[in-house]
């Protein structure tokens, strides 16, 4: 079954906002949304945004995003060089602009409907159609878990230092993306 975004209500987290059920299997998922994501956007760290079913009055999933950077590391030249060959080397720096997710999550009952990926698109399409900063990058913290899924949707490895760490580091590179749209519009 596939679930599409648009069947959903979509709505920014206020810290005022009162909360409708959420429940994922990963308990941190669940704990951040109920206990720490109104902190977050009342202290500009984070916004968290909602995809909610309003005739089941839950939210069906949830994603935060925050300022990150994709900063050099020495240990991972062979990445960095891989990275840097896709910037002009006018524009070639130590760090570059990206945007973070914090969380994404997905109700339980509403796992497999390709929710994940529409959100991934949503998120890469907002950076890039009217950006309202510089954003080069997406990037993540990926539980192992969830390696696969941001792999399929795109993400790359950024360094293989983690690789048996209960996160891996992985990024998103937003301007072929955007210039897939730019010349699929044309």
């Amino acid at each position: 079954m596939i679930i599409r975004l648009e069947d959903l209500e979509f709505a920014q987290l206020t810290p005022d906002m009162e909360l409708l059920p959420f429940c994922s299997k990963d308990t941190d998922l669940n704990n951040f949304l109920a206990e720490d994501a109104k902190n977050y956007a009342a202290d500009l760290m984070a916004v968290t945004y909602l995809f909610i079913d309003t005739e089941k009055q839950q939210i069906a999933a949830y994603f935060s995003l925050l300022n990150d950077k994709v900063a050099y590391d020495p240990q991972a030249k062979g990445i960095w060089n891989r990275i840097n060959r896709h910037i002009s080397n006018n524009k070639r720096r130590r760090s570059y602009p990206s945007a973070k997710i914090g969380r994404l999550a997905v109700a339980t009952g509403y796992e497999h409907a390709g929710l994940g990926s529409q959100i991934l698109n949503l998120i890469k399409s907002y950076l890039v159609t009217e950006p309202k900063l510089g954003c080069r990058f997406l990037t993540v913290d990926a539980y192992a878990d969830a390696t696969d899924f941001y792999r399929k949707n795109d993400f790359d490895y950024f360094t293989t230092l983690d690789t048996f760490d209960s996160t891996r580091l992985m990024y998103f590179d937003l301007k072929p993306f955007r210039d897939n749209i730019t010349n699929y519009k044309n």
